[in-house]
């Protein structure tokens, strides 16, 4: 599987995305945003998770997303905001047009040296591209043991670490963000069943997987019986100033 499919693969669970996968918490977006933010442009939109976060800081909000069916859920996730077909290398705004431009979860899809060249073209001088991860907290046994479970050899590419990002952008700010999720278990199922790498998997091996995924969760004393599980995340937020 190369990584090419891997990045195309959403579309075919746009829904299990928008229902499992979490959102951010407020404070990233304001730590991130100039002072105004007349647009912002949110690449990599998937569903919309970062972006409804935008709205909350900026005059109007711009996503980019390139695949058709996540635009379509996205579209209805986020009312309101402009929803465009593009990448990170090729950002359909015009020159000089965002005061932010945010990759959440998306920057590892795009290459760096002309994603950062294409984010520079479309900021105004002094503007802020973000790069967002949300990193669940392994440090309970439970969330350990999942990620033991769900992680695969071809999920390396897509895990956090500290990105590579090109001229003109340098010496960015970085700052975490602890918070917890809670959620359902089936949203939580949908939270493995929306990542790439599970997506692609043979149904067998997709379905012998969740079925390891719901084992887990009936028998650890942390997550049994509960109608709502307590997923704790990190939040890793890098912060770059365009010159």
């Amino acid at each position: 599987m190369t990584f090419e499919q891997h990045a195309q693969s959403f579309g075919a669970a746009a829904d299990a995305y928008e229902r499992g996968r979490p959102g951010y918490p407020e404070s990233v977006a304001s730590w991130l945003a100039p002072a105004p933010v007349a647009r912002a442009v949110d690449v990599g939109a998937g569903t919309g998770k970062f972006t409804a976060v935008l709205t909350a800081v900026a005059g109007s909000v711009t996503a980019v997303e390139p695949d058709a069916a996540m635009r379509e859920r996205l579209a209805r996730a986020v009312p309101g905001v402009d929803v465009l077909d593009g990448t990170g290398e090729a950002i359909p705004v015009p020159d000089g047009s965002a005061d932010l431009v945010t990759f959440a979860q998306s920057w590892h899809w795009v290459d760096a040296g002309a994603g950062a060249t294409e984010v520079a073209r479309v900021l105004r001088p002094g503007g802020v591209l973000g790069l967002v991860w949300n990193v669940r907290d392994e440090s309970l046994d439970w969330s350990r043991r999942l990620g033991d479970l769900i992680k695969r050899p071809e999920s390396r590419v897509m895990e956090y670490d500290r990105p590579v990002v090109g001229a003109p952008f340098h010496d960015g700010e970085h700052r975490a963000f602890p918070w917890v999720h809670e959620q359902s278990r089936s949203d939580l199922l949908d939270m493995v069943a929306s990542r790439s790498y599970v997506i692609v998997l043979p149904g067998a091996e997709r379905d012998a997987l969740l079925r390891d995924v719901e084992h887990l969760l009936d028998s650890d004393p942390t997550t049994a019986g509960r109608a709502t599980i307590a997923v704790p995340y990190v939040t890793h937020v890098h912060r770059y100033v365009r010159p």
